[in-house]
């Protein structure tokens, strides 16, 4: 599905060997394999921002590649040692970049569980969005989320609009992400016309 973004038309689709097409791709070590790579069934959306509350620091791209200089910033000295990823990562100005094919695993969700099944790695997709729980998000990130979740939708026949989740939802009382200033209504509208799971 073509959305507009600033009068900028743009389309997303996955390739054949799992990456969104029309995203900046990157390698991280931090991922591996799912037990069924078929089985892709499930969207967490996060929300993160390095140094915590800073926007356009360039630093999570580096976090979820393992490169990230904890030193950098006193904020960031919890981080040391951890091992994280994400598939997708949508900036502030809705740019988009690919960490993990979609068939591996993103090490994103953490102690999770969704409707009594656990560990959503397994069978999840991890998109995290650059933000915090107390601010609103860009037009351009729910722009570009939409968009990429038409091309998930029509891609993996197991997905759903309602398997599209946020943290708090899979790991209640541990995360609270995307907050309270995620706009889900809004979501929900713009993937009114898109395919559930065709």
């Amino acid at each position: 599905m073509e959305r507009a973004v600033g009068g900028e038309q743009y389309k997303f689709a996955v390739t054949p060997n799992h990456w969104l097409d029309g995203a900046k791709r990157y390698s991280t070590p931090h991922l591996d394999a799912r037990p069924d790579a078929t089985d892709i069934s499930l969207v967490v959306i996060h929300a993160i921002s390095l140094p915590p509350g800073e926007f356009g620091a360039g630093l999570v791209p580096l976090f979820f590649r393992g490169k990230l200089d904890v030193h950098r910033h006193p904020a960031l000295a919890d981080l040391e040692g951890v091992r994280v990823s994400s598939h997708l990562f949508i900036d502030r100005d809705g740019a988009v970049a690919q960490f993990v094919p979609f068939h591996l695993r993103a090490w994103h969700a953490g102690v999770s569980s969704h409707c009594g099944r656990a560990n959503c790695n397994d069978y999840s997709v991890g998109i995290e969005l650059e933000g915090t729980d107390d601010a609103p998000y860009t037009n351009a990130q729910y722009e570009r989320l939409a968009a990429v979740l038409d091309a998930l939708l029509r891609r993996y026949p197991a997905l759903s609009q309602e398997r599209i989740v946020g943290h708090a939802d899979i790991a209640p009382g541990r995360k609270t992400d995307p907050g309270p200033c995620f706009d889900w209504p809004r979501l929900r509208r713009s993937l009114a016309g898109a395919p559930a799971g065709a």
